[in-house]
């Protein structure tokens, strides 16, 4: 449109220059005059048009050089930060690697430390019970629980020692239910020990031997470091199943391991809100002033925390709470017919009311039929655990690895 009105403009310019020129000269000379005035500004018009056309494919050009730059500028930008990712992920792999060896170290460590005090209390027991009891080690025929039974009692300490020394403590898993949906919410772990011959040392069994003779530390280590493990692979899937970890009264008043406990918390302070450990209310009871004090600070730590085999329920709901208790575990038959036995200043009907004014979650163990189910419901117990929900099973190493499922996470096999 524009060059259209500039060639009118020009034909208009160009006749009346050769009007005028008709005039003085004749219209030979005007029309000649007009016609090359014409060519002329048009001439003039195609070069202007032409420059402008030159400028505008400059500035076209310009306009996709700038863009070129800025795509390889963020194309660059791109590649730096995937190097930074890369190397980011590297740094967290070798940094996972590290600490993994780390806990072995520290295992180690704290293994050969505790070494000769097994070793000094194994001799001990032997010379207080003296040749009488002393029982052949080794491979048994006939029912393992059996040959366990019939040991004596420094031929069963030596069989702890023994399965200590050499790592033969295996964690078993058994499941926490959240009521009425029964959905898998948390793990307990518990350890059993094996004897050289396969046998399975139940806690009832090796508790009594060990923690006169100051293992339970050592145990309770092992259990520990088993429980940081198998968390850390559950939250690689899901952060929402937490583990119960039972830590003893001795280990709980060991001056020597309790610190070191403390330590290596603080450096996995991150699972906090999967790891719940887990004190009987006797341990509790009996803490005095180091105790508390070190419950206190696990529970600084963020860690939230748990009484088991609760025989009375004559507490102090408030206390427990400042201490940092959480959960509260009292078997099945205690809430179905039992509290008055067990003092409670409650019904059953009200004690999860009672509990949630102080912060804390009821769960009903060794749960076993649904006739029992049908009565926590009435109660309004949150959790429940027992066989009917599932038995403890050992966690079998190569399935925890692998995490093929959400729930469970773990593979597990039956205890055997």
């Amino acid at each position: 449109m524009t060059r259209f009105l500039i060639m009118l403009t020009c034909l208009f310019a160009s006749a009346t220059l050769g009007a005028a020129l008709a005039l003085f000269s004749g219209w030979p000379v005007g029309i000649l005059s007009g016609a090359l005035a014409f060519l002329f500004t048009q001439h003039w018009s195609a070069a202007f048009a032409r420059r402008q056309d030159k400028r505008a494919a400059a500035r076209e050009i310009s306009a996709m050089r700038q863009m070129n730059l800025e795509f390889e500028q963020a194309l660059t930008t791109t590649r730096h930060r995937m190097d930074d990712l890369a190397a980011q992920l590297e740094a967290r792999t070798d940094a996972q690697g590290k600490k993994i060896v780390s806990e072995l170290q520290v295992l180690e460590s704290l293994m050969r430390e505790f070494a000769s005090k097994v070793s000094k209390s194994a001799r001990s027991a032997q010379d207080r019970i003296g040749p009488e009891h002393v029982m052949q080690t080794g491979r048994r025929q006939g029912n393992a629980g059996a040959y366990l039974a019939a040991m004596g009692e420094s031929d069963l300490l030596e069989t702890i020692r023994a399965s200590l020394e050499e790592n033969r403590v295996d964690l078993y898993l058994q499941p926490i239910v959240s009521l009425p949906q029964r959905k898998l919410r948390y793990y307990e772990a518990l350890s059993r020990l094996r004897a050289e011959d396969g046998s399975v040392i139940m806690p009832a069994q090796y508790i009594k031997v060990a923690a006169p003779a100051g293992l339970m530390s050592v145990v309770d280590n092992l259990l520990l470091f088993r429980c940081v493990q198998i968390v850390r692979r559950l939250t690689q899937k899901s952060r929402e199943i937490g583990v119960f970890c039972n830590i003893s009264g001795d280990t709980l008043a060991d001056a020597e391991f309790f610190p070191q406990f403390l330590d290596y918390m603080q450096a996995n302070r991150d699972l906090a809100g999967q790891i719940i450990f887990e004190f009987s209310q006797s341990a509790v009871l009996k803490a005095g002033p180091a105790g508390e004090q070190n419950l206190a600070r696990l529970s600084e730590l963020g860690f939230a925390l748990s009484m088991d085999h609760v025989e009375t329920l004559a507490l102090d709901f408030v206390r427990l709470k400042t201490m940092g208790f959480r959960h509260l575990k009292l078997r099945a038959d205690i809430l179905t017919r039992g509290m008055s036995d067990a003092g409670a200043a409650v019904a059953a009907e009200d004690f999860k009311k009672l509990l949630s004014r102080h912060g804390l979650n009821l769960i009903a163990e060794r749960v076993e039929d649904e006739k029992t189910v049908v009565q926590l419901l009435d109660y309004s117990v949150d959790y429940a655990q027992g066989f009917l929900f599932g038995e403890p099973r050992a966690v079998r190493d190569e399935a925890a690895r692998s995490q093929p499922d959400v729930a469970p996470v773990i593979q597990l096999r039956k205890a055997g």
